[in-house]
């Protein structure tokens, strides 16, 4: 039975019990939940048409914005009659019942389970092998300028649209924008992936100078392309979603003329409803705007014959064939150039393989190699702390800094890798450095990080 301070509304025919509606979610603009919840009814033929019949993971903040999230991809035991589940395999070969909410009353019902943002699969209930929609993640590095992920989301529309495509951009409510298409449900995940990364190479080769196509971040520049957001069992924030952030940001579905002047901090949990009010949802077309993955499909097929194979996936998927090694760049030896001495001896014998030679980073100008032995790594990163939240693995950073003010004078903004990684049911948080622009002789050992937290010692017996 809901509490005594609970509100009941009536949705649909169905009462749904929101806990705790005057605990406040948003403590600078003073928002409560039952303010979100209100948000979310006002913009529900929108939000609703984002996560229509998809099954979805739910990120929870118990807590509100400013606390710490965790992941829910089961369903609770028990869910009420007007909520649906249907069970998702993952990549890990592992399965789940998941939440598909289809209507306002369930709608609610996750929002009073303390999600803020919604981020629903790519896939629909009653098929969840065929991705319908194409998904361009725009991820700009630090200090990149919002003019230039605007930028790059319109080189995005007119791509797609080359090749047969409706792009829908959106604000992703935290820093980028997304671009969604629908498609044909004709192909699996692999196949939307691969030309999701055509896309994105087709992209960085029209705007070289701010877009980048490259997984790994010590090689990246400008506004990255997340291809991998298409892999499955990826999710991001749909249509309408407000975002953990301060001032209560939405992931704002946008007209392609309002694209060149957007800023991310016009659209608020409290501006949005009136701009819906307004102009009602400006991405009510998506659905009937489905296409085909041919025309990108063939793309990538020129471009694996020019030489742009597969790219590397995330690290929780198995090794692909034909991916490249799945290893950052820092870490990666140089290729042996030298062919084998006998290479029709059979596999494991003599000659069969070249022998041994240090790479092209150990080498000297003249010829000899280092005393040392060591290979040097083209972009010399060091991991700097490791913590469950952010605040912590920021403050090792600081820590860092300060044991090195000489190393630390040199950083360029972009030198600083803040990772957010996922664990089994929250994130936790890595810091590294990059060292390109530390002078040799004054870049510090690599030390523990500090601190070094274990995201496994929550769950390993």
């Amino acid at each position: 039975m809901p509490k005594d301070d609970s509100v009941r509304l009536e949705l649909g025919g169905e009462e749904v019990a929101i806990s705790n509606p005057s605990k406040i979610f948003f403590p600078e603009p003073g928002l409560t939940k039952l303010d979100l919840v209100n948000y979310y009814l006002a913009m529900a033929d929108g939000a609703l048409r984002g996560v229509m019949d998809r099954p979805m993971a739910l990120k929870r903040f118990v807590n509100g914005a400013t606390g710490e999230a965790f992941f829910q991809k089961r369903a609770p035991s028990s869910v009420p009659p007007y909520v649906r589940t249907v069970e998702l395999s993952f990549p890990s070969g592992r399965t789940a019942d998941e939440v598909v909410v289809s209507n306002a009353a369930a709608l609610a019902w996750v929002i009073n389970l303390g999600c803020i943002d919604l981020n629903p699969h790519p896939v629909r209930a009653d098929d969840l092998e065929h991705p319908d929609e194409l998904r361009v993640d725009l991820d700009p590095g630090p200090g990149v300028p919002w003019a230039d992920v605007r930028s790059v989301a319109l080189v995005a529309g007119e791509v797609l649209k080359d090749h047969g495509l409706t792009g829908w951009p959106k604000t992703s409510g935290s820093r980028g924008i997304h671009v969604y298409a629908r498609i044909e449900r004709r192909w699996g995940f692999s196949e939307v992936r691969r030309a999701a990364l055509a896309l994105a190479r087709e992209v960085e080769r029209r705007a070289p100078e701010i877009a980048s196509s490259k997984w790994w971040k010590e090689e990246r520049h400008g506004v990255f392309l997340d291809y991998n957001q298409n892999a499955k069992d990826r999710t991001v924030a749909s249509a309408y979603s407000v975002r953990p952030v301060p001032n209560a940001q939405v992931s704002a579905p946008l007209n392609w003329d309002e694209v060149p002047d957007a800023e991310l901090g016009d659209f608020t949990l409290t501006s949005m409803q009136d701009r819906y009010a307004r102009l009602g949802d400006v991405g009510a077309g998506i659905d009937e705007a489905i296409g085909s993955l041919d025309e990108l499909l063939e793309l990538s097929a020129r471009q694996e014959a020019a030489g742009e194979g597969d790219a590397p996936w995330p690290p929780n998927y198995a090794k692909q064939p034909g991916e490249p090694p799945r290893v950052q760049p820092s870490r990666r030896r140089m290729a042996d150039p030298r062919q084998p001495t006998d290479p029709s001896a059979p596999r494991g014998r003599l000659g069969s393989v070249a022998p041994p030679t240090p790479s092209a980073s150990l080498r000297r100008a003249d010829g000899t190699v280092s005393p040392t032995g060591r290979r040097r790594s083209a972009h010399p990163l060091v991991v700097i702390s490791q913590a469950k939240s952010k605040a912590d693995a920021l403050a090792g950073l600081e820590r860092w800094k300060k044991r090195h003010r000489k190393a630390s004078k040199h950083l360029a903004e972009d030198d600083v890798l803040v990772d957010g990684m996922r664990g089994r049911s929250s994130l936790w948080y890595r810091v590294r450095v990059n060292l390109r622009h530390v002078p040799e002789a004054e870049r510090p050992a690599e030390e523990a990080p500090d601190p070094d937290y274990d995201p496994t010692v929550e769950w390993r017996p």
